[in-house]
C-alpha cells in the first residue's frame, strides 16, 4: 500500500519541480510513512509514499522497466501476481523486486490497458511511457483506492488524495454547490465528481490516458447480470460450494504479507464469515478488533465477544463514547475530503488507531458482501412494496415492513400506519429505474431545506430528477427488479461513500490497509448471475452466504437478523464535553459568512437539540451534514494548511531522468 501523487506537463510551459512533489507527498505521509520516491524528467514527475507490506527491502518506488522507458507508481495489492510474474518470466520479462507493483508494470509493458482485465485486487497506477510521451492512469473496479486529478495552468496534477493535489500552488479549493447538492441526496458526489469544483476522481473501472496534451478517460469494466430471468436455476447447494470456494481463494489470497494480519470483527455474518476463513488458513496468532459503543442502541459487543472466544482470537475493542466520535469529526473529514450525513466513519477513524497502536498493518474485513449479496433492508423494502402493489388497497401486506423495522412499528400505536404511509408514495410505478432507491433519496432530499437562498439559486438551474443524474447501464432496463437495485447500491453507496468513508480513507489515516474478500471481482460477477431468490428468500436476507458458511460459525450468529452498523449522531456532539468548533461552525454568523446554509433554520435545529427535543432521523442527517460541510469548508476551503514537505530527514529516494540529468538514484535519509 501507498500513496501516490505526480504532475504531468501537458503545455510544457513549466518545467516539473522536485519541491513540488515533497510538499505533495507531505500531505499524505500517513498512506506510507516506511519510505518516499520521487521520478522526475522535463515531463512528469511522480511520487510515492509507501507502507511496506510485501516485500520491504527491495520495493521502493517509483519502479521502472528494464531499460527504464517506463516509470510506474502504485497504491494497491495485486493478489494474483506469483502466477502473473510466472507467466512474465516465461515471456522473457527480468524483475528486480518480489513486489506485486513490478507485476504490474511488466504487464503493461506486454498488454497495455488491457493488463487491467488481469489484476486481481485494489489499485491505483499512474504509468510514465517516456518513448511515447503517455501517462496512463487507471483505477480497480470497484473503486476500494482513491485517485484523484485536476488540470490546472497546462498540468495535469493527480494523487491519492484531494489534499496532495491541493499543495501545488496552482491550485485552491472551492466548495462545489451541484457536487453539495448530490451528497444532501445520495450521501456522496457522484463519480467523476468531487466535492471541491474541478476536481475530478478517476472513476471506478475506468483508466485515463494522457498524450499531445489531450485527456482520454475510458471504461475497462462494469457491473453485468442477466437480462431478464434466470434461464436455468442452478443447483443451490451447487453454487453454495462454488461461493465458499471463492470466499476461501479470496481470502487466501488476501492474506499475502510481509508484515502481521488481523481481521475487524463486528459480531454480524460478513466479519465472522472472513474472521472465520482466517482461522481455518492459519493456526498462527490472530488479532481481531471492534467497536463497543456505549449506547446499548449501537452496541454489539456481545456478538463480538462470542465469535472471539468462538474462534480463539486474541481480540480487541475500542469502546466508543458519545464525546469520542465529536473529538476525531474534524481528522475524519480532513482524511475524507468530503461531506456526510453519517458519523459512521469516525468509530472506524478510532479502531484503525487502535490497529496501528497493535502493530497490525494489514486487515480483512466484510466490506461488500450486502450489497453482492442481497444484505441491504433496502432490497426487502422494494421486494415487500412490489408485493403490497398487487394488491395496493391491502390492510395486510404493507403489514410485512413492520418485519423489517419493528422499533418504529413498536414506537407508538400509530407506527404500522406511519410505515405503511411512508412507504405508499409512488407504489405502483413499478417500472421506475429508481423504484429500490426513490424513497431514500426522496427522504434525503428534505434535508436541502436548511439551504441558504445563495445556495438554491446556484442550483436553481440543475434539472432532473435523482435518477436523471444517476449514470445507468445500458443494459439496466433489462435486469431483474433485484440486479437493478445492486446496480444503484454498488455504483453509489459502495464505491461513492463507503469505501472511501468507511473504508481506504479512515484506515489509511493511520497506516492501515483494509482488504475486502467481498469485493474479489470474480466473487461479484459469480454473486451478480445468481437467481434472485439465491441472495433474498422471502425475506431473509443473504441466503446462500448463510447456506455456504453456517458450518463455520455459531448458530447464533448466522441465524441473527442482520444490524446494520451505525454510530450516535447529535448526542456525539452536544453532549457533557461538546467541541468548541461544533457551536463556533454552527453559530448564525459562520453558517452566513460561508454561504452554503440558512442561519435561522440552522439556529432553529441547534435549539431542537438543546432543549432535548427528540430528533427525527431527517434532522440527525441534517445536523451531519451541516457541520461537516461547514468543516470541508473550513479546513479547505477557508484555513488550507501545507502539511511539512518530506525532507532529507525522511527516508527519500529521488532518480531523474536521463534528459534532467542524474545518472542514478540520489538517496537522503
Amino acid at each position: 500500500m501507498c500513496g501516490i501523487v505526480g504532475i504531468l506537463n501537458l503545455s510544457k510551459s513549466h518545467p516539473i519541480e522536485e519541491a513540488n512533489l515533497r510538499h505533495m507527498l507531505g500531505m499524505i505521509r500517513h498512506r506510507g510513512p516506511d519510505e518516499f520516491g520521487i521520478y522526475v524528467d522535463s515531463s512528469v514527475g511522480l511520487g510515492s509514499a509507501r507502507l511496506s507490506i510485501v516485500d520491504p527491502t527491495s520495493g521502493q518506488q517509483p519502479i521502472a522497466n528494464e531499460d527504464e522507458t517506463l516509470w510506474m507508481v502504485f497504491n494497491g495489492g495485486i493478489y494474483n501476481h506469483v502466477e502473473l510474474r510466472a507467466e512474465l518470466q516465461a515471456r522473457g520479462h527480468r524483475f528486480a523486486t518480489n513486489t506485486d507493483a513490478e507485476v504490474v508494470l511488466h504487464l503493461y509493458e506486454d498488454c497495455g490497458p488491457a493488463c487491467l482485465d488481469r489484476l486481481n485486487g485494489p489499485f491505483a497506477i499512474a504509468i510514465w511511457d517516456s518513448q511515447r510521451c503517455t501517462l496512463f492512469l487507471a483505477r480497480d473496479r470497484v473503486g476500494i483506492r482513491p485517485l484523484f486529478y485536476t488540470q490546472q495552468d497546462g498540468a495535469l496534477i493527480f494523487g491519492s488524495e484531494i489534499k496532495a493535489l491541493l499543495a501545488d500552488p496552482r491550485l485552491s479549493a472551492e466548495i462545489d454547490p451541484d457536487s453539495l447538492d448530490q451528497v444532501f441526496t445520495f450521501w456522496s458526489t457522484l463519480s467523476p465528481r468531487t466535492i471541491f469544483r474541478d476536481i475530478f476522481e478517476v472513476p471506478p473501472g475506468h483508466y485515463v490516458i494522457a498524450r499531445d496534451g489531450q485527456v482520454q478517460i475510458s471504461r475497462y469494466w462494469s457491473l453485468d447480470f442477466p437480462a431478464g430471468p434466470v434461464d436455468k436455476t442452478p443447483a443451490i447447494d451447487r453454487a453454495a460450494e462454488e461461493l465458499r470456494a471463492l470466499l476461501i481463494d479470496a481470502t487466501r489470497l488476501r492474506l499475502q504479507a510481509d508484515v502481521p494480519v488481523g481481521t475487524y470483527l463486528s459480531g454480524g455474518l460478513d466479519s465472522s464469515t472472513i474472521t472465520a476463513l482466517v482461522r481455518g488458513q492459519t493456526d498462527s496468532h490472530l488479532e481481531t478488533f471492534s467497536i463497543a459503543f456505549s449506547d446499548p442502541a449501537f452496541d454489539e459487543s456481545a456478538h463480538q465477544q462470542l465469535m472471539a472466544q468462538f474462534l480463539g482470537t486474541d481480540h480487541h475493542v475500542f469502546h466508543c463514547g458519545y464525546a469520542d466520535i465529536g473529538r476525531v469529526f474534524p481528522d475524519v473529514i480532513w482524511h475524507t475530503e468530503m461531506p456526510m450525513v453519517r458519523t459512521a466513519p469516525a468509530p472506524l477513524f478510532l479502531l484503525s488507531s487502535l490497529v496501528n497502536q497493535h502493530k497490525v498493518k494489514v486487515v480483512l474485513t466484510g466490506e461488500g458482501a450486502d450489497e453482492v449479496l442481497g444484505g441491504y433492508n433496502i432490497y426487502k423494502e422494494a421486494k415487500v412494496r412490489r408485493f403490497w402493489a398487487k394488491d395496493p388497497e391491502s390492510t395486510m401486506r404493507p403489514l410485512l415492513l413492520q418485519r423489517l423495522y419493528p422499533y418504529v412499528a413498536q414506537l407508538s400505536s400509530g407506527g404500522g400506519a406511519y410505515l405503511a404511509a411512508f412507504f405508499k408514495e409512488r407504489l405502483t410505478d413499478l417500472n421506475a429505474p429508481d423504484y429500490s432507491h426513490a424513497i431514500r433519496w426522496r427522504n434525503a432530499a428534505r434535508l436541502k431545506r436548511f439551504f441558504s437562498n445563495e445556495m438554491k439559486a446556484a442550483l436553481a438551474e440543475s434539472s432532473g430528477t435523482p435518477i436523471e443524474r444517476v449514470p445507468l447501464d445500458e443494459a439496466f432496463f433489462d435486469w431483474e427488479p433485484l440486479a437493478q437495485a445492486q446496480y444503484l447500491e454498488i455504483t453509489i453507496f459502495l464505491s461513492q461513500y463507503l469505501l472511501p468513508a468507511q473504508g481506504d480513507r479512515v484506515a489509511m489515516a493511520h497506516s492501515v490497509e483494509g482488504r475486502m474478500p467481498f469485493l474479489d471481482h470474480r466473487l461479484i460477477e459469480f454473486c451478480n448471475q445468481l437467481p434472485p431468490t439465491f441472495k433474498l428468500r422471502g425475506l431473509q436476507e443473504k441466503y446462500l452466504l448463510k447456506r455456504a458458511v453456517s458450518h463455520l460459525l455459531p448458530e447464533e450468529t448466522w441465524r441473527r437478523t442482520k444490524r446494520p452498523y451505525r454510530a450516535p449522531i447529535h448526542r456525539g456532539f452536544f453532549n457533557e464535553s461538546t467541541p468548541d468548533y461544533v457551536r463556533d461552525l454552527l453559530s448564525p454568523g459562520d453558517i452566513e459568512r460561508r454561504g452554503l446554509f440558512n442561519p435561522r433554520a440552522t439556529t432553529q435545529l441547534m435549539r431542537k437539540i438543546e432543549r432535548g427535543i427528540p430528533l427525527g432521523e431527517s434532522d440527525d442527517m441534517a445536523l451531519v451534514g451541516i457541520l461537516s460541510a461547514q468543516l470541508a469548508h473550513w479546513l479547505f476551503v477557508d484555513d488550507f494548511r501545507l502539511r511539512p514537505p518530506i525532507s532529507d530527514r525522511d527516508n527519500v529516494k529521488v532518480r531523474c531522468g536521463r534528459e534532467v540529468g542524474a545518472p542514478a538514484w540520489r538517496r537522503s535519509h
